[in-house]
């Protein structure tokens, strides 16, 4: 894979690439319209969409940082998004052209302040992975085999920035409008700052490790705080392959269930047991050992989950609250969708439009046991978001809908039900978590 040898960061750089992207989609749009005349129209808005992710993504790869992590998390909206950019926009979770080698020490020492040479025994400039934020270099020491994880030069002085370009984009995907819409965006930018400390996310690594090392068939690699720093983290170097390719051939169905059970388990004990969670879960943060365990790697981005916000949202994961019309009311006004200075109209359409979804989305909860292979679960739920990504009733009101912590739990659940349908995952155990408390 082709390195790069310099990264723009400055403000103006990075908005001079934004806006050499934003030409390269304008004349994409140019060829639908003539490709619309020869061609259908569903043959035209395929290769538009196709163009598009292409020239998008290759534009954010060169930024990195939050600007491609936001690809990497729009990645995940499956029910949302077209199908080109999902395909496209997932790269960003795991391979991504890497920082060229000597870019690679420059960075390394500027972070550090020594060669990594002073630091290990051997040290592979070489990236072994690349993502978003940073990318990972394999290093020994005293025998050991370690991953070293270096951010990307520039990565946290740009995050307001880049959220700040990306901003519009979202708020017309999403629905968002002006009012209200900085409470939203001031939690992605605060999560994205976590992000990239990593003196934090090595705090948060070892807790979730001690936390969750009884729960079976996870394994989580050791983190090493001599050899990391601010923006360079060090860990065991762990052996497996990426989640996505696992699955891509898995037809092993013991090893499935053994592996969904275990990634659905650490799921719920860190919500349940520790109100926090690993609210990163796509592919490029699990690998799949040699002994058919599940490796959790890149605690990064944890959402901590205040009691105000649990006990609402979890109290409508029961079907006895969810048809209790007065009680169903009373929670969408505690987690703030419904609002006050509502019109009837709009009390109406999202009191619906919310109880359509929660009896699909907490249907797991529903029962002791649930099949995630079932495609016809998951059918319902891209249907449902694709039926109101296009309402129009929707669009004509305020979509600002919600309590700021919704963002990310909302996102570790869509991203842990895509894991599960993945792997296939049978008969899993609903309520295991219980048992491990």
């Amino acid at each position: 894979m082709k390195t790069i040898d310099n990264i723009p960061t400055s403000k103006i750089q990075r908005a001079s690439k934004l806006v050499s992207t934003g030409a390269k989609v304008g004349v994409n749009y140019l060829k639908y319209y003539g490709d619309k005349i020869v061609n259908t129209e569903e043959e035209a808005k395929k290769r538009l969409n196709q163009n598009n992710a292409s020239d998008i993504y290759d534009g954010l790869k060169q930024l990195k940082g939050s600007a491609l992590k936001v690809a990497q998390m729009l990645s995940m909206e499956k029910s949302i998004m077209p199908q080109a950019y999902v395909e496209k926009f997932s790269l960003a979770q795991f391979s991504v052209p890497p920082l060229s080698p000597p870019l690679v020490i420059k960075t390394f020492k500027k972070y550090f302040g020594k060669h990594p040479n002073e630091l290990f025994d051997t040290f592979n400039a070489t990236s072994v992975n690349a993502a978003s934020i940073g990318q990972v270099h394999m290093a020994t020491k005293n025998g050991k085999k370690l991953a070293v994880k270096i951010q990307y030069p520039g990565v946290a002085e740009s995050i307001a920035s880049d959220l700040a370009m990306v901003k519009p984009v979202a708020m017309s995907m999403f629905n968002i409008k002006g009012k209200d819409s900085d409470k939203y965006f001031k939690e992605v930018e605060n999560k994205l700052s976590e992000e990239t400390n990593y003196i934090l996310e090595v705090e948060h690594s070892k807790e979730i490790a001690n936390a969750c090392a009884h729960i079976s068939n996870l394994k989580f690699p050791k983190y090493y705080e001599d050899f990391s720093s601010e923006r360079i983290i060090t860990m065991d170097y762990m052996h497996g392959e990426h989640l996505s390719e696992f699955t891509a051939y898995n037809r092993d169905q013991e090893k499935a269930h053994k592996l969904g059970q275990a990634l659905w388990d650490f799921c719920m004990y860190q919500i349940h047991n520790l109100k926090k969670v690993h609210a990163d879960p796509h592919p490029g943060n699990f690998l799949i050992s040699e002994k058919g365990e599940l490796i959790a790697l890149d605690f990064g981005c944890m959402k901590s989950i205040p009691d105000e916000f649990y006990t609402p949202y979890f109290e409508l994961a029961k079907p006895e609250n969810i048809n209790n019309k007065e009680y169903f009311v009373s929670k969408l006004y505690e987690l703030e969708i419904l609002r006050e200075d509502d019109s009837s109209q709009e009390i109406a359409f999202f009191t619906e439009m919310f109880h359509e979804m929660l009896s699909l989305f907490t249907q797991p909860f529903h029962q002791d046991t649930f099949d995630f292979s079932d495609a016809e679960f998951f059918g319902k739920i891209a249907e449902l978001g694709e039926r109101y990504s296009k309402s129009t009733d929707l669009k004509k009101m305020n979509g600002n809908r919600g309590s700021k912590h919704f963002i990310y739990i909302n996102r570790t659940f869509f991203g842990l039900y895509n894991l599960m349908f993945d792997l296939k995952a049978k008969d899993i155990q609903i309520n295991n978590y219980l048992k491990l408390s």
